[in-house]
């Protein structure tokens, strides 16, 4: 029987390691999956070991204070391998944990596909020499990603990106109305503060305060799909303290991204996908002082937000750090609710984005990179 053992450290994370699983069991029914993941891994057939619902933490400062907890949840995954002694190891972003946990791999002689691969093209090269050493192939979703790790010296396939795959609606515009709820006559407006803690608690009042401003000008409907990461609680706790109305929802979010007209976003995979979707975007984020200290160091590209790296220009405009307050948020998404015809000058901008994705079989691809590795076959 293989055995294959995950480590996916947030929502996105999980979001891709999930639909790999769920071919992977298309692929070889009889494969036990088990590791680190979320809601979506385990829907998949993942055996859940730890849930990494309130792990979601980025940046310089935050992760120093809790190093300590990281450090005991790096012991223990390397037991489970020892214990678990899986074909494969399947690392899916989270680069500062999971590159330490791929060291830990290799010195086992358990073989490392990593999926969603450190951004060495964007800062922290250094780290290329030590995906070299220690991973067995990387499953690069970006041409200009497979160029720099080839460059490095790392084993790498081109698999392409997984949401070109799985973002598309699954209902008409019509159901999709019906189905949340939504005011034809209102200006629909989608939320998405992170999957991150830190990120909602950072950017989510501001986002409120934003909608409350906007409201002032327009007829508007808010919407917020909440990651499986954040408890509703929490963002029913700020939206009521805020005044603002708005609706959670909890699926279907590729039809909601549909029928709205605007969004703001915290930096991510939720600003590729609202471009996928050609949902005009306005991309918000704030890291602690220190952390974008070092970053503006650190960092070689000139944009924050992906579809802006993908397309190099802006199609999604970015508010950061200063920038990122309740009037710049409002600003940016009145001109698209006040000029229809800006709104589908920015629409026409981001199909760019797909095309610069390219064609779909991304999840296929990786799962047979899995499944080959595991069985000692290689790419």
């Amino acid at each position: 029987m293989t055995k294959i053992m995950f480590s996916s450290g947030e929502a996105s994370g999980d979001l891709h390691a999930s639909a790999v699983a769920e071919e992977i069991r298309r692929l070889c029914p009889e494969a036990e999956m088990f590791g680190m993941g979320g809601a979506g891994m385990a829907r998949a057939g993942v055996k859940i070991l730890y849930d990494i619902k309130d792990l979601g933490i980025i940046g310089l400062v935050e992760v120093i204070r809790h190093l300590p907890r990281f450090w005991r949840l790096r012991r223990f995954l390397t037991e489970t391998m020892e214990e678990e002694k899986p074909d494969v190891l399947v690392c899916v972003d989270y680069p500062g944990f999971n590159m330490k946990l791929a060291r830990e791999a290799k010195k086992r002689d358990i073989p490392v596909v990593y999926y969603i691969a450190p951004t060495i093209w964007a800062w922290h090269r250094s780290r290329a020499k030590d995906i070299a050493r220690d991973v067995s192939m990387v499953a690069s979703i970006f041409p200009f990603e497979a160029e720099a790790y080839k460059k490095a010296g790392a084993p790498v396939t081109f698999v392409g990106n997984p949401l070109a795959d799985t973002v598309h609606p699954s209902m008409t515009q019509k159901e999709a109305m019906d189905y949340f709820g939504a005011d034809p006559a209102a200006r629909r407006i989608l939320l998405m503060p992170g999957s991150r803690l830190n990120e909602v608690r950072g950017l989510l009042p501001d986002m409120l305060e934003a909608g409350k401003i906007l409201s002032e000008h327009f007829p508007c409907q808010f919407f917020l799909p909440r990651a499986e990461t954040i408890d509703r609680e929490l963002l029913e706790k700020m939206i009521s303290e805020s005044g603002l109305p708005v609706i959670l929802t909890s699926d279907r979010t590729y039809d909601l991204m549909g029928i709205c007209c605007a969004a703001a976003a915290s930096s991510g995979t939720a600003t590729l996908e609202t471009a996928l979707m050609k949902l005009p975007t306005v991309l918000v984020y704030r890291l602690a002082s220190l952390t974008w200290w070092a970053a503006q160091r650190l960092v070689h590209v000139k944009y924050a937000g992906l579809p802006n790296l993908l397309v190099n220009r802006e199609v999604t405009p970015e508010l950061l750090q200063e920038k990122a307050t309740s009037r710049g948020i409002a600003e940016h998404l009145s001109r698209w609710l006040e000029d229809e015809q800006c709104r589908q000058e920015n629409i026409r901008e981001l199909e760019e984005v797909r095309t610069a994705m390219g064609s779909g079989g991304a999840v296929h691809r990786t799962a047979a990179l899995i499944l080959a590795t595991a069985e000692g076959t290689g790419a």
